[in-house]
């Protein structure tokens, strides 16, 4: 490779346990660790800044003065593209799935203080959102910007390098380290993983980002990997989608609820808390036991909590009030 990554974020992250949560998911209290990639520091923190590194290093190697980027209207990814943007002197432009509202809160409240410009693409699937972004950057180099293509949620090769990286982490930080469990969007933090610690150790839950998420994953790994990665042998689980990639499921509203009430730990709708309800559900199948090492990977996007209407209605239904009234 000829870049060098540039530095971002706060390494190496660190991992705490959890036993309270541990035992209400079934497994012994001492099994559950929390990889704290919530807290990788830049932008408000996520995964997103280990891909970032390796993305962004490649853009500044081109001359790049703009990064542009791909995601729904509360991608973390984007958000984490204009962070990065404003901490090296950039310009950043985020092409984002649908059409401006009344509200811009979470991450898209973000976006415009880390003074991001936004370009909505309306309701396309993944083809038209990249067809957009390809405009976007073509408009740009006609005004004699220098733009760079971040990829849709900073997946590929370039990007898993940075959770080749955490896997290294973890290897050393959890001896006897059996099952990985992160959340599988856009393939890059899996792929990275699976380089690092093997098809077997990593577990990931399906959020509904792509239509083929496994193959995602081997295409991105295969080029890291000391030995062949296809798509048929990762531990994929694809149950917890429900209706879609941002409607709020029953089993990641009941995440939501558990985490934060047996350890403190705040989860996003949307990626953590599918991933943890993926977890409780290998525990019920047998798939993750009791006795053997586990990590949950925290990939961070507490903004979006906040620019999803329906997880905080349900977050507020939790906060009963005192039974008598205060003077």
């Amino acid at each position: 490779m000829s870049h060098s990554p540039v530095p971002l974020g706060t390494f190496p992250t660190p991992v705490e346990p959890a036993p309270r949560l541990a035992v209400a998911l079934g497994l012994e209290p001492t099994d559950l660790w929390i990889k704290r990639d919530d807290l990788t520091g830049l932008g408000g923190g996520g995964n997103k800044i280990r891909k970032l590194e390796w993305t962004v290093g490649a853009a500044l190697a081109e001359g790049a003065d703009t990064l542009v980027t791909t995601g729904a209207a509360q991608s973390n990814h984007a958000r984490l593209t204009a962070a990065a943007a404003a901490r090296l002197g950039l310009a950043a432009v985020l092409v984002l799935r649908g059409a401006p509202g009344a509200a811009r809160s979470g991450n898209l409240a973000l976006d415009g203080l880390f003074g991001a410009r936004l370009a909505w693409a309306g309701d396309v699937d993944q083809a038209g959102l990249d067809l957009a972004a390809a405009e976007v950057c073509a408009r740009l180099r006609a005004d004699g910007a220098r733009p760079a293509l971040i990829p849709f949620g900073g997946s590929g090769v370039a990007g898993a390098r940075g959770y080749v990286r955490c896997g290294e982490e973890l290897d050393a930080q959890v001896p006897e380290l059996r099952t990985v469990v992160v959340a599988l969007g856009s393939g890059g933090t899996m792929a990275g993983l699976v380089a690092a610690l093997g098809t077997g150790s990593v577990l990931g839950v399906d959020v509904g980002a792509l239509a083929d998420p496994a193959a995602a994953v081997a295409r991105f790994a295969a080029p890291l990997a000391p030995q062949e990665v296809t798509a048929g042998e990762l531990r994929v689980r694809r149950d917890q989608v429900g209706r879609g990639y941002a409607v709020l499921t029953g089993p990641a509203s009941e995440a939501l609820r558990l985490a934060a009430r047996t350890e403190g730990l705040v989860l996003d709708p949307v990626y953590t808390a599918r991933a943890l309800a993926g977890l409780r559900a290998a525990v019920a199948d047998g798939d993750v036991r009791p006795g053997e090492k586990t990590v949950f990977v925290h990939t961070g996007g507490l903004p979006g909590l906040f620019g999803h209407p329906d997880a905080v209605a349900f977050a507020e239904q939790g906060a009963a009030e005192f039974a008598d009234r205060v003077n």
